[in-house]
């Protein structure tokens, strides 16, 4: 007996509309095949490297989303690779034998995670969890490596990329060490975190996808120091906190406190 097969007749312009879309990750990000043809390129390291070192990288990277909260690698792990930030925010943490943590940085698109493991074959000093969703591109060691010796471009950026991780680490430690006050260390933190958003009537509106306890963290403190300095900033008029939104309503006087 034949069968029968019922097909549905797509709506008229539906083909031409699925071709053109562009396919997206679970995370709402876009799938990137080609780094020299990205979108969302930044002024942050690979994204400003030749067209031709850029395809070059995208025929040895490896692209993914990641959930919040996901560990990227652990310190004291191998290096295997490194990863690009393409989208989202990572955070850049150590933790001590008593479970306290101090995180050095917070990876925004553009930076390059694992980078001195990778290149000088030592364990991973610290440990890479997403803050957020966040779109990442991965290139194993032993391709990155060759990759950095074929292409001087990628080499340099490599070495300056090393230099500004060194400087980051000095101004954690100046923060750390050297500020009188835990409101001073907090106005350095959300001036910095602020930088280059643009100013409306109100002040200064960012996004800021950190708790009160990470922020601790991030500026060597206590929570309960970070909320008190929030109120205290709030009474000022200085900023405005509402869910994960920051409003800097004062930001020539949080300058003036984070440089005390």
């Amino acid at each position: 007996m034949a069968s029968s097969v019922m097909t549905a007749k797509a709506p008229s312009g539906y083909l031409a509309t699925a071709v053109q879309r562009k396919p997206r990750t679970p995370y709402g990000f876009p799938l990137v095949d080609d780094c020299s043809s990205c979108d969302i390129r930044t002024d942050g390291f690979f994204c400003s490297v030749s067209s031709e070192t850029a395809r070059a990288l995208g025929h040895i990277r490896r692209t993914s989303s990641y959930p919040a909260g996901a560990i990227l690698f652990m310190e004291g792990e191998p290096a295997r690779g490194v990863y690009i930030v393409c989208q989202g925010r990572v955070k850049l943490l150590t933790t001590n034998s008593d479970g306290k943590t101090l995180i050095f940085k917070i990876a925004k698109p553009g930076d390059i995670l694992g980078l001195n493991p990778a290149i000088s074959g030592q364990p991973h000093e610290i440990t890479a969890e997403t803050l957020q969703p966040t779109q990442l591109a991965y290139v194993s060691r032993e391709d990155f490596l060759k990759f950095i010796k074929e292409h001087g471009d990628a080499c340099l950026q490599v070495a300056q990329h090393l230099g500004r991780d060194c400087h980051s680490a000095y101004e954690v430690i100046r923060s750390i060490g050297l500020s009188n006050s835990v409101e001073e260390k907090l106005a350095r933190f959300l001036v910095e975190w602020s930088a280059g958003a643009p100013v409306t009537n109100g002040g200064v509106r960012v996004k800021l996808a950190l708790t009160h306890e990470e922020i601790a963290q991030l500026i060597g403190c206590s929570r309960e120091s970070v909320s008190r300095s929030f109120s205290e900033f709030k009474r000022k008029r200085l900023v405005e906190v509402n869910g994960s939104t920051l409003l800097v309503q004062d930001k020539a006087a949080l300058e003036t406190l984070a440089t005390l």
